[in-house]
């Protein structure tokens, strides 16, 4: 046989490359475009509003983006959230500053040793026009409340917001008032001044989604501090502050999150992170069947906010330690050494296996 014909023969069986492509079908490039992911729910605008938040916040406030972080996801969760930190690194203006980024109605109540019960929820005032007792709300009839120093009034009065933060209500002399959506209580404390407090029992703490611990600031952030309270000057801190979203779009974010997946292995994880706290030989009390709801709220939030429409591990275990450490109570021992709930409930997370 001719060398040379059977050299061409073999050149034209061999397929050119632009012969490859226009072979493909094009059925098989639509199915495979059919395949990429899509996101059930349409999260564009709730991330939107969340950086705008931030912005806003970040005109006035340095750093501190965790605190911001778990104040937005409690929100979003329709939680309350109690802020611990040392006089100074902005617990209350970083609260007052959340709420004055969202168009709704803000009351704040600093918490003194004589504030009765009252004094917050409101009391029956005899109208001597009508001859009938007539009832005057009090500053927690609002939709963001700012409770300043929450441990420095008695017992009595930190009671009177048992219902109110677990229901949305409040009742009265045998009347119920139900409090208008959103609603959210942010209250802040002293770890360190004892003098004049009294301690939130556990029955009240476990009534807040978070406990948030709001450190120092670094070197750099410090610099920052001083370089933008030296340009203010006369200037008002929070006038740059623009309040943008209603209580509409606030509720429509919030029913957002609750439609976000959570696979059954997932429930099952955050069930054995809360069985092992109530196992664990460092812990005398460990935490409730509401800490559990509390962290699938509260991941969902975070998958929300990082525009996931489904939770993975990482929220889970984002949101467990600020969801139990105030819910949980360490041994008498364990206290005496120094050991603190956040580091028992760190040990619980690396040793409950992760689901793949």
């Amino acid at each position: 046989m001719d060398e040379n014909k059977e050299e061409k023969d073999h050149q034209d069986f061999i397929p050119k490359p632009e012969d490859v492509v226009s072979s493909i079908d094009d059925s098989a490039l639509k199915e495979t475009n059919d395949l990429q992911f899509k996101s059930r729910l349409d999260l564009t605008e709730l991330q939107n509003s969340v950086e705008k938040i931030k912005h806003e916040v970040g005109k006035v406030i340095v750093g501190q983006k965790d605190m911001v972080d778990m104040l937005i996801a409690s929100l979003l969760a329709k939680g309350h959230s109690l802020i611990e930190g040392v006089p100074g690194v902005a617990k209350t203006i970083t609260a007052k500053l959340l709420a004055k980024s969202l168009s709704v109605g803000f009351s704040r109540i600093q918490f003194t040793p004589d504030l009765m019960p009252s004094d917050i929820l409101g009391t029956s005032v005899f109208n001597l026009k009508d001859s009938e007792f007539e009832f005057k709300k009090g500053p927690i009839f609002s939709n963001m409340i700012l409770i300043d120093e929450i441990n420095r009034a008695p017992a009595k009065t930190q009671a009177a917001l048992f219902e109110v933060m677990e229901e949305q209500q409040i009742t009265i002399d045998g009347n119920k008032f139900k409090l208008d959506s959103p609603f959210m209580v942010l209250a802040t404390q002293n770890p360190v001044e004892q003098e004049g407090t009294y301690r939130l029992p556990e029955a009240q703490l476990d009534r807040f989604l978070f406990k948030i611990d709001v450190d120092y600031p670094n070197l750099d952030e410090e610099i920052e501090i001083l370089s933008r309270e030296h340009q203010l000057r006369d200037t008002e801190k929070t006038e740059t502050i623009s309040s943008f979203l209603i209580a509409k779009q606030i509720a429509e974010y919030q029913n957002l999150v609750t439609q976000i997946l959570v696979e059954e292995h997932l429930l099952k994880y955050i069930a054995e992170l809360i069985v092992a706290t109530r196992s664990n030989r460092f812990l005398y009390l460990g935490a409730s069947p509401r800490a559990s709801i509390a962290i699938l709220k509260s991941s969902k939030a975070f998958a929300a906010m990082s525009g996931r429409d489904f939770v993975t591990p990482e929220d889970i275990k984002r949101a467990a330690i600020p969801v139990l450490h105030h819910r949980v109570i360490v041994t008498p021992e364990r206290e005496m050494e120094g050991v603190s709930s956040k580091q028992i409930i760190k040990q619980i997370i690396e040793t409950v296996e992760i689901p793949r």
